[in-house]
């Protein structure tokens, strides 16, 4: 069994308040679970009003898997014109390990 996962640091564009964020993040992190079906939510910064931190998980019986799917959620956060990528940290597990 493989675990994956991907953490975001994130700046919001022009956001004024929380009620803002929350209309930039609730849907980023709804199509990540829809559209690469993991497990997505904010994990950071939930009180900052231009700050965000994403994480993004995911098991396989494939390492190779993850790391496809992984590499393909950087890319679709990193083109999201309302934000932009502060950081980003991957980790992929064995079960073995």
């Amino acid at each position: 069994m493989w675990i994956g996962w991907i953490e975001f640091d994130l700046l919001l564009g022009d956001v004024h308040s929380l009620k803002e964020k929350r209309s930039i993040v609730r849907p980023l992190v709804a199509e990540l679970a829809r559209r690469f079906a993991v497990s997505a939510a904010e994990v950071g910064a939930q009180d900052l009003h231009r700050r965000s931190t994403i994480g993004v998980s995911l098991v396989s019986g494939d390492g190779w898997h993850i790391r496809d799917v992984l590499e393909s959620i950087d890319r679709f956060v990193g083109e999201r014109p309302e934000l932009q990528v502060l950081a980003s940290r991957r980790r992929l597990l064995d079960s073995d390990d």
